[in-house]
């Protein structure tokens, strides 16, 4: 049998892996833990992920991938090599792989991207950006001479685009995104109470009562974290309310963003997107209310694609249906 099409939604958080005729196949952090004497990776994805902050001083359970592009070279190598095993099974031939990279990447990352991927034993790379991904996944018809706007937000980086025709517009990336939300969560705690919290804890606290929009009912959930005065253990008990203002400062960045992109839009196209509203995809654009508060200050309708955290990875294997022209018009 002929080596399968891969699609990759390489991701800062996570990796989704789309084979054609299957769709989702593999769904997993991107997490790796790694001998720190041999070198020898020890774990991936979801058993690397339950290490973080918990391992001892031999073994480091890292992200190799920050801000939506490669920090760690062997360590994305190793992680595609081990995902690209684990769907490949039985096959005997190497995958075309396709990847989907942030919009304002530079050649070096670029080049980065596709020695991972080759090393890992891809037979052929290509590159998609991630907004034209995700509006291909949420079911926008983009070869059309009409306007539409996407906001895809991942765990490193925000890329906001308006494309027509097949192509990006307008479009600009930038790296605040689900991290950036964890880290404010954790300064925040830090400042207002005292008490240290992991990173993992700031992401529980952000799934569960996080918010960017007032609500209507203030939440509140325990967590556990380190006293900063005494040094032990100490449970506190937090609000929505502090995470509407713990969440400000990067929430509004991306609501910029977004009006930065829509000031530059040609004037037919911001017509289109005031009728046809906003697109926004990414498990980022699931906190409470981030829709509500871009609606408010733009004052354009927001929808959440369905299945927003898969929108990229489903994009990426519906583009997988044209490398065969790719691949003709490379020769």
């Amino acid at each position: 049998m002929f080596g399968q099409d891969i699609g990759i939604d390489l991701g800062t958080a996570t990796v989704i892996v789309y084979v054609k005729g299957k769709g989702i196949v593999l769904r997993e952090p991107s997490v790796v833990a790694v001998d720190n004497l041999s070198g020898e990776v020890l774990a991936v994805g979801h058993e690397a992920r339950r290490m973080l902050g918990r391992t001892p001083g031999n073994i480091i359970a890292t992200r190799p991938l920050r801000d939506g592009v490669i920090s760690n070279y062997t360590n994305t190598e190793k992680m595609l090599k081990y995902f690209i095993n684990k769907i490949r099974g039985r096959f005997i031939f190497s995958p075309r792989i396709m990847i989907c990279i942030p919009s304002q990447v530079t050649e070096v990352e670029k080049k980065a991207v596709i020695d991972a991927a080759s090393n890992a034993g891809a037979r052929r790379v290509y590159l998609i950006e991630e907004p034209i991904a995700a509006a291909i996944g949420a079911g926008l018809d983009i070869s059309k001479p009409s306007g539409n706007m996407i906001v895809d937000i991942g765990g490193g980086t925000t890329d906001i685009a308006v494309i027509s025709l097949g192509g990006a517009v307008v479009s600009t990336s930038i790296k605040v995104a689900g991290d950036r939300f964890d880290e404010a969560i954790v300064r925040y705690i830090k400042k207002k109470h005292n008490v240290m919290i992991g990173e993992r804890t700031a992401e529980e606290l952000k799934l569960n009562i996080g918010c960017v929009y007032p609500k209507f009912q203030d939440m509140e959930m325990d967590v556990r974290g380190r006293d900063l005065i005494t040094g032990l253990p100490k449970t506190i008990t937090v609000y929505s309310s502090e995470m509407l203002e713990a969440l400000e400062e990067p929430s509004m960045l991306i609501v910029d963003a977004v009006h930065n992109v829509l000031e530059k839009t040609p004037p037919e196209l911001a017509s289109d997107i005031s009728d046809k509203g906003i697109y926004m995809t990414g498990g980022g654009c699931l906190i409470d209310g981030l829709d509500k508060l871009i609606q408010e200050k733009t004052g354009i309708n927001v929808m959440i694609a369905e299945d927003s955290i898969s929108c990229v990875a489903i994009g990426t294997g519906k583009a997988l249906d044209n490398l065969d022209n790719l691949d003709r018009n490379r020769r």
